[in-house]
């Protein structure tokens, strides 16, 4: 313990870096715990699709959706669903929503905004189509 205080004296910086990120994690994860979004699995959004009738929502650009998405997905911007423009998703409130973006990172914005929208189950893909398409599940090209 006595080393730990002399070297966060003699290095005060890299002391409240550390404070800080441990802080930003303890935040992150009660966060996590109490948020309405899970994060799944591949093998779970597989599970969802196929025994729920999840409803999987692809919030990248149109021409990345085209490049290649899940089966059945649809390209609802993450913009549009910020301006609450969700129309077509409007008649899937009590299905499970899975929400898409290409790394799992910025999907989980628009997730909360749709579970404030009153969706009843929305999940994130962790890890997105990359992850999708890096354990070689099929993707759709086009439309």
């Amino acid at each position: 313990m006595q080393d730990i205080m002399q070297f966060a004296s003699n290095h005060a910086i890299l002391g409240l870096a550390w404070i800080a990120l441990l802080v930003l994690v303890i935040v992150t994860t009660v966060k996590g715990l109490f948020s309405n979004v899970k994060v799944i699995g591949r093998g779970e959004a597989t599970r969802l699709i196929n025994k729920e009738d999840a409803v999987v929502v692809d919030v990248r650009s149109r021409d990345d959706y085209r490049k290649g998405h899940i089966s059945g997905s649809l390209n609802v911007v993450a913009a549009d669903i910020k301006k609450g423009s969700i129309g077509e998703l409007e008649k899937h409130k009590a299905q499970p929503i899975i929400v898409v973006c290409a790394t799992g990172n910025s999907a989980s914005e628009s997730a909360a905004q749709l579970s404030a929208a009153g969706f009843t189950s929305v999940s994130v893909l962790k890890e997105g189509i990359s992850g999708w398409s890096g354990e070689n599940l099929p993707l759709v090209r086009g439309k």
